[in-house]
């Protein structure tokens, strides 16, 4: 049988077993825009339109909701949801979730900083007795950033409060994905105000994670056959080039 109509009738079937459901797939995130968030009440994001194109693919509907972090975990963990959407695949989480294969994206975690009080970052020793904002509930996955008690932690409840207490000068650094920093200082006209150092403090990927259910096993593996062959279309380019570096974002350090 030639592959296409095996994909096909893999996909048939897919479906066949959500229909057989009688409820849509739910997927709950955390707005981490540009990969998802919120626009006009509507979903939007380049992680979001990527698994909604893939899952559409597949004829499997969804019904996304947005929640605090914590809660989006609680709720895979407790079964009141059917998947994650934008998570880091790490051991303590593949007891409860089944990670798609295939990630969505990659991300480089950096350090923003004031541009009228920067700090420069080449090691951790550079950190030494500052504060830097972080997120409550996000995973930063270079053990030695984690686990340094060179310098203090402080959570902030949204990411926007933390880049806000950075202008601020509340924190002294604060550290988030590359392009998610820089998409969110440009939306809330921070970008002339921050910048941030080249140097990344730690890289990701960020996946879809699903229950660990028979049939949920069976949409993982089909997910990430559609999603690899997704990435070799013009379609997906066009994606990653909507999503590019927005304007008046703030700059890289030069050194």
């Amino acid at each position: 049988m030639p592959l296409f109509q095996r994909h096909i009738i893999a996909a048939l079937l897919c479906s066949l077993a959500f229909v057989a459901q009688a409820q849509p797939l739910r997927i709950v995130t955390e707005a981490w825009a540009p990969y998802v968030y919120e626009e006009n009440g509507q979903p939007a994001g380049l992680d979001y339109q990527v698994s909604a194109e893939v899952l559409r693919r597949l004829g499997v509907e969804v019904q996304w909701q947005f929640m605090p972090w914590k809660r989006c975990l609680l709720a895979i963990e407790q079964g009141q949801a059917d998947g994650v959407l934008d998570i880091f695949r790490i051991p303590e989480r593949e007891r409860a979730m089944l990670f798609v294969e295939e990630p969505l994206s990659e991300v480089e975690f950096v350090l923003f900083y004031a541009r009228q009080r920067p700090y420069r970052y080449h090691s951790l020793e550079d950190l030494r007795d500052l504060v830097i904002g972080t997120s409550p509930g996000y995973w930063y996955n270079d053990k030695t950033f984690r686990d340094s008690r060179l310098f203090s932690r402080e959570e902030a409840p949204t990411h926007e409060a933390n880049l806000g207490k950075l202008v601020r000068q509340r924190v002294d650094l604060v550290v988030n994905d590359r392009r998610a920093g820089m998409y969110l200082a440009s939306h809330l006209g921070l970008g002339p105000q921050l910048g941030y150092n080249r140097k990344a403090v730690g890289e990701d990927r960020l996946y879809l994670a699903l229950r660990r259910t028979p049939e949920l096993a069976t949409l993982a593996k089909h997910f990430a056959s559609e999603l690899r062959r997704f990435k070799r279309e013009t379609a997906y380019a066009r994606l990653q080039a909507r999503y590019a570096e927005p304007n008046d974002a703030p700059i890289a350090s030069k050194d």
